[in-house]
């Protein structure tokens, strides 16, 4: 795809997501009505599998093209996730069956023969659309009386025929397609709310010499004769012959447009999920009350303690906290670097909060196919004003003078970091050749992004931020800082970093395991009411854990908080990229040395982009924190 094609849909997209909530209307999601006989196009994507993470697009295996393969436009979400969207020979008429059709007949050779086998081992899928619909192959549930829905169909599968142990690959040739349809009774126009397949293998078999008016002996529609099984399934050899067919029935339902989706999105055991979610949001809860009652009651008594201190004996020996009012704003060491990275936590806030904002209104719904990754790439771009107005808010509080040095910084360091990995899982991609693998132009783009919106944008912050009056610490600062005591072991920064990021992965944790199911497992993530319940737990929690300890350092007489402040919510992304680990090894199965390094490389970016979410939520509770109980008591 061109770089203005990425670029020009992008723009589009952003103001469809600014101008949504007066319309409702996006892009692709509209209905579409079909008089009876109207022709529908059956669309291919790219073919996917969980066993190697790597997508390829349909027409790299030697599947019946078209005269001319047609792209169809995609945004920038689409191409960054694989999807390779193009046209078909699969072409059906609203609401008149076909029966046996023949697509092509292909005559393997070693070449053709090996890449099938290879991507029948792997278990790949072939994905499908239909009026934005994607092809789903219906499976009852043996426990229960309902059915589920797996994401494409099977490329093949592995077997042995009765009485012997070689193992054979035979290839799914005949697909019998159900469309399902609402029909509207005074008009008698149809909507399309399902799109289903049952794919079989066939060899199928003919008389006579090949041509375009053979009839099949094993499929003929003249003779009412049908695929009903894969009793005399098609191996996948050299020399082989596979003739691809299809059915296609229409069934009226009761469903409506607007309902469509809904079996899409129920393909796990939504049960668990909302009992898990909610008793964990319970726990977290009852601990996040315990901790704020504590840490009040605790607090108002210090407070009150040291401003009755001039009426008492003791007022001549402070204790306690108060201490090092006049090393607790000491500039820390590495402030710079401290300041960037608590400018780009304030770029993330921004992005994932007004992003879950748009996914609960509707309008980045599995429907608006990767609506998800623009908008969440876009609303990074423009946060940039916000991370330059932060990181420089804190630099000139640290007396700092070069805000365009600042500005730089805070615009490239997060991004330098986490595209380097990019650039190298992404020459992984291309080695392998498929389709994940970011084209040139779509790589321009976001380069485009960064360098022509996002650094000007967090110069502009920064520009701004500087102009403000310097932040005034509510107590002077020593010119001498103080010696720190030998701490007791628990008040080890190691140790109670470790410690401080327990609590916040343990509010995410089940809502987790999900986000990474959908990811990796290739299912919808759609119960964004429940993200952002649990988005604002984390927040709570981050700050009050932070805050807990930083009150228990200062108590000690450490001073050096700034920091330890942002480590000790920050390390929930550590416990996170374990839990990540644990995930690979016990739910998923893949073997592949690239696609492993892909998984990894992945969830080593998710858990850095945490890691500076959850520090600097933790900073910002802290930097709160002190500046209150040092405001409120009096200091002589």
């Amino acid at each position: 795809m061109s770089f203005l094609r990425s670029l020009t849909f992008s723009s589009f997209l952003l103001l469809f997501l600014i101008n949504g909530s007066l319309s409702f209307y996006l892009p692709g999601v509209a209905p579409q009505d079909f008089q009876k006989g109207d022709q529908l196009q059956v669309k291919v994507n790219k073919l996917t599998s969980i066993k190697t993470q790597l997508p390829y697009s349909y027409y790299s295996l030697p599947f019946c093209p078209p005269h001319k393969i047609v792209d169809s436009a995609e945004n920038l979400g689409e191409v960054l996730r694989g999807d390779r969207i193009e046209n078909s020979q699969y072409v059906f008429k609203m609401r008149e069956p076909q029966m046996c059709n023949v697509v092509c007949k292909l005559k393997l050779d070693a070449k053709t023969a090996k890449d099938f086998k290879e991507k029948i081992a792997d278990e790949y899928r072939v994905n499908m659309i239909l009026d934005n619909l994607p092809l789903v192959v219906p499976i009852k549930r043996m426990d229960q009386d309902s059915t589920v829905y797996q994401l494409g169909f099977h490329v093949g599968l592995k077997g042995q025929y009765s009485g012997s142990k070689e193992e054979k690959y035979f290839i799914h040739n005949h697909l019998a397609f159900t469309v399902k349809f609402h029909r509207d009774l005074l008009t008698e126009s149809a909507r399309i709310v399902g799109f289903e397949v049952k794919p079989f293998s066939v060899k199928h078999e003919y008389e006579g010499k090949w041509d375009d008016k053979t009839r099949l002996t094993t499929c003929d529609p003249h003779a009412k004769h049908t695929v009903v099984n894969s009793n005399s399934p098609q191996e996948v050899e050299e020399n082989q012959e596979i003739i691809f067919t299809y059915d296609v029935e229409f069934q009226e339902s009761d469903v409506k447009w607007a309902s469509r989706w809904d079996a899409y999105l129920l393909m796990s055991d939504d049960q668990i999920h909302w009992f898990s979610i909610v008793n964990s949001l319970m726990i977290v809860l009852f601990l996040s009350g315990m901790v704020a009652m504590i840490m009040l009651r605790t607090l108002y008594r210090d407070i009150s303690k040291y401003n009755e201190l001039e009426t008492q004996e003791e007022a001549q020996e402070e204790t306690g906290w108060k201490l090092v009012h006049g090393d607790v704003f000491r500039p820390p060491y590495n402030s710079d670097l401290l300041c960037v990275y608590v400018g780009t936590g304030v770029q993330f806030f921004g992005m994932i909060l007004v992003t879950m904002i748009f996914a609960m209104l509707g309008f980045l719904s599995p429907s608006n196919r990767g609506g998800l990754m623009t908008a969440m790439l876009l609303l990074w771009v423009f946060m940039g004003i916000f991370a330059g107005y932060a990181s420089t808010r804190l630099y000139k509080m640290f007396k700092g003078t070069e805000w365009k040095k600042m500005a730089l910084r805070t615009s490239i360091v997060f991004p330098a970091i986490v595209s380097a990995i990019f650039f190298v899982l992404n020459a992984l991609i291309w080695g392998q050749k498929s389709s994940g693998a970011v084209p040139f132009g779509t790589m321009f783009a976001l380069i485009f992004l960064w360098f022509g919106i996002s650094v000007p944008l967090v110069f502009v912050g920064s520009y701004v931020g500087f102009k403000k009056p310097a932040i005034e610490n509510p107590v002077k600062t020593n010119k001498i800082p103080r010696q720190i005591p030998e701490q007791a072991w628990y008040m080890n920064p190691a140790f109670s970093v470790l410690i401080g990021g327990i609590l916040p992965f343990g509010a995410v944790f089940i809502e987790l395991f999900f986000i990474l199911t959908s990811i990796w497992l290739n299912q919808f993530y759609y119960i964004f009411g429940f993200l952002f319940l649990v988005f604002v737990i984390l927040l709570v929690t981050c700050a009050e854990i932070t805050v807990v300890l930083c009150y228990f350092q200062l108590c000690s007489e450490d001073y050096l908080w700034w920091w330890r402040s942002y480590l000790t919510s920050g390390s929930s992304a550590l416990y996170l990229f374990l839990y990540a680990t644990f995930y690979f090894f016990t739910k998923l199965e893949i073997t592949k040395f690239v696609s492993g390094v892909l998984y990894f490389g992945y969830m080593l970016i998710a858990s850095y982009a945490f890691f500076v979410l959850t520090g600097t939520i933790g900073f910002y509770a802290c930097f709160w924190f002190t500046r209150l109980i040092y405001s409120s008591v009096k200091i002589d």
